[in-house]
């Protein structure tokens, strides 16, 4: 922290405040318009909802896949972060069940992105990683806690539950990935407790 004139430390800067605010109200806009509309949406569209010009959009995201990156990790860092809380409220079957939910509701609005993100461009290079690793750790945790109370089985790959959820989750009937969510649930309670089952 800087220090005045006086040599009192100087408060913190209200800009970035304003910077951060300006940026999680670009990424939320962002996320909600290339659900409607896909990522080739005109950027006035983004700005009017997020409330800011577009010098402020370009200010911080130079290129549209910038912006479609962070979108992306933004939306993966609010799905991820929603498992502890899940498991602080929920029994942990329960937990796991509607983490499960939450997962393919990120899936389903995650559509749009699926044709840039398999583009090639250099921007989303890092992207697969970047979902391997903040969903693995926190779907192994929810498994594991249900496993340990004899509500699932512990011999699931948590990678492999991803993969099969996000091949399977249909963006535009909801009913259907309630349907496949219950089907790998009780997929998961099948054998549960058995000897060898975990």
């Amino acid at each position: 922290m800087s220090e005045g004139p006086t040599g009192v430390p100087a408060p913190p800067r209200r800009v970035r405040a304003d910077a951060r605010r300006s940026v999680d109200a670009l990424l939320t806009a962002a996320a909600e318009v290339f659900a409607e509309s896909g990522v080739d949406a005109p950027v006035r569209q983004i700005t009017a909802r997020a409330g800011v010009g577009a010098g402020t959009l370009y200010r911080h995201f130079p290129q549209r896949s910038d912006l479609i990156a962070a979108v992306f990790r933004h939306e993966v860092d609010a799905c991820a972060e929603a498992a502890p809380a899940l498991a602080e409220r929920y029994e942990p079957a329960e937990a796991l069940i509607r983490w499960l939910g939450r997962f393919a509701g990120f899936v389903a609005t995650k559509r749009g992105l699926k044709a840039a993100l398999h583009s090639g461009d250099s921007a989303y290079a890092s992207l697969p990683a970047y979902f391997t690793e903040h969903f693995v750790p926190v779907l192994t945790d929810l498994l594991d806690a249900a496993a340990a109370t004899g509500a699932v089985r512990g011999d699931v790959p948590p990678y492999d539950l991803l993969r099969m959820l996000g091949d399977t989750v249909s963006p535009d009937d909801p009913d259907y990935t309630e349907r496949v969510i219950g089907l790998l649930v009780d997929g998961l309670r099948y054998g549960a407790g058995r000897p060898g089952a975990d």
